[in-house]
C-alpha cells in the first residue's frame, strides 16, 4: 500500500517507542512494555491507514474530456446552487454551481485536481478550524484555492481544513499544469473540498452520494468539442 510522505512523520512518532518497548520486554521479560507498547502500534497502524494512497481509475484510464471527478473520497454536503450563507463575494465571481464534499477521519485524504488546466491563480488563507459540516465553514475556515484553466473552461476547487485538520498541502502552483484526477495534495485528520464549476455544467451527483476521488463524475461540461 503506498503511503503519501507527508504521512511518515505521524506514523514513525508512534512506531518508534513502541519498537523500544518491545525491544526492552524482550530484553527484561517484563510484561508491561509490551502491554504499553500495543496502543502504540494501533496508533501506527491507524495513521498508516490514514495517509494510504490507493491508485484510482484516472490513473490508468484516462478521464472522458468533458468529465470533472470529485478530487476526495468523502460524502456530497452540496450539490448544484452555491451554498446558502456563504458570504457574498467568497463564491468565485460569475454564474457559478458548488459541490462540496466532506471527508471524515477514515477516508482517503490525498486529494486530486478535479479537472484539467493551467494552474492561474493558487492562494492560501488563514482561517478558523470549524467542523467541516458545517456551512459556516467554507467561507471562515482555514483553506486553500486553485483556480485551473483549459482553453474557454475554467474551474475552481478548494480545500478547506476542519476541526480536526491542522495543515493543508497544496503540491501545485501558479504555472503548473494539471491532469484531471492528478494527485495534487492531502488535508490532515478530516476536512471538505468545494469545487466551482459554471452553471453550463451538468452537475452528476446529489446530496448525500458517497463519492471516490478520481473515480465519481461530479459534473460534466457541455459536449463542444
Amino acid at each position: 500500500m503506498r503511503i503519501d510522505p507527508a504521512g511518515w512523520p505521524f506514523i514513525a512518532g508512534p512506531l518508534t517507542p513502541a519498537a523500544l518497548l518491545a525491544t526492552g520486554a524482550r530484553l527484561t521479560g517484563r510484561r508491561w512494555p509490551r502491554l504499553a507498547a500495543w496502543p502504540l502500534l494501533g496508533l501506527a497502524a491507524y495513521m498508516a491507514v490514514f495517509f494510504r494512497d490507493p491508485d484510482r481509475r484516472c490513473d490508468t484510464t484516462p478521464p472522458g474530456p468533458d468529465d470533472v471527478l470529485s478530487p476526495a473520497d468523502g460524502v456530497v454536503m452540496v450539490a448544484g446552487e452555491p451554498q446558502e450563507g456563504v458570504a457574498p463575494g467568497d463564491a468565485p465571481e460569475g454564474g457559478w454551481q458548488q459541490v462540496s464534499v466532506f471527508l471524515s477521519v477514515v477516508d482517503v485524504h490525498v486529494n486530486r485536481s478535479p479537472y484539467r488546466g493551467e494552474v492561474v491563480e493558487s492562494s492560501y488563507r488563514k482561517g478558523s478550524f470549524l467542523a467541516a459540516y458545517r456551512k459556516e465553514s467554507a467561507h471562515r475556515n482555514e483553506r486553500s484555492e486553485v483556480r485551473l484553466r483549459d482553453g474557454d473552461r475554467t474551474v475552481v476547487f478548494r480545500q478547506i481544513v476542519g476541526v480536526l485538520a491542522r495543515r493543508i498541502v497544496t503540491r501545485t502552483g501558479v504555472g503548473r499544469t494539471l491532469a484531471t484526477g492528478e494527485r495534487m495534495g492531502l488535508m490532515k485528520f478530516g476536512s471538505r473540498m468545494d469545487v466551482f464549476v459554471p452553471r453550463e455544467c451538468a452537475i452528476a451527483v446529489t446530496e448525500g452520494q458517497r463519492v471516490r476521488g478520481g473515480e465519481t463524475v461530479i459534473a460534466r461540461w457541455p459536449a463542444t468539442r
